[in-house]
């Protein structure tokens, strides 16, 4: 992908600086509020602020698993379209998460994603959400995506 195609769906982030790209393109990241913190050959690291929007327990302020399962689908999804096939869109085929224990209330979540092997027609990733250290891991997944190079939607 491009630097100027993947302008097309992420925007700077005004309380981030240069450092940090909000989600544009996909309305459910944009709500809630998805940045991009880097992003490599094959490989991206997102994160999503804590907000009392996403709480799940009110009576323990964790965040919701529907958003960090977001998260972690949305990082790998930007990581197979960071992959040497450069593919024009991609759609979940598989994602499966395991998760190890609940984030911490009023911490951020990253995800860290690598697309380990793409083929013409399949990118396959593996993920983990985290605070602080990807070795303390609040999730894990594994996925599958279909790659679509004609330009159209996967």
């Amino acid at each position: 992908m491009s630097d100027n195609e993947f302008k097309d769906w992420m925007a700077p982030d005004p309380q981030a600086g240069e450092d940090g790209l909000l989600m544009t393109a996909i309305p459910h990241s944009r709500e809630l509020g998805m940045r991009l913190v880097s992003r490599e050959p094959d490989e991206a690291v997102m994160m999503i602020p804590y907000d009392p929007r996403l709480i799940g327990d009110p009576e323990t302020g964790v965040m919701h698993g529907g958003a960090i399962t977001a998260l972690l689908d949305t990082c790998c999804g930007t990581a197979v379209m960071m992959s040497s096939k450069k593919p024009a869109s991609t759609a979940t085929l598989d994602l499966r998460i395991n998760y190890m224990r609940p984030a911490t209330p009023e911490k951020p979540v990253y995800a860290h994603a690598h697309c380990y092997r793409a083929t013409r027609s399949v990118g396959f990733v593996r993920a983990v959400a985290y605070h602080e250290s990807r070795d303390d891991p609040i999730a894990t997944a594994s996925a599958a995506f279909i790659l679509n190079y004609k330009g159209g939607k996967a």
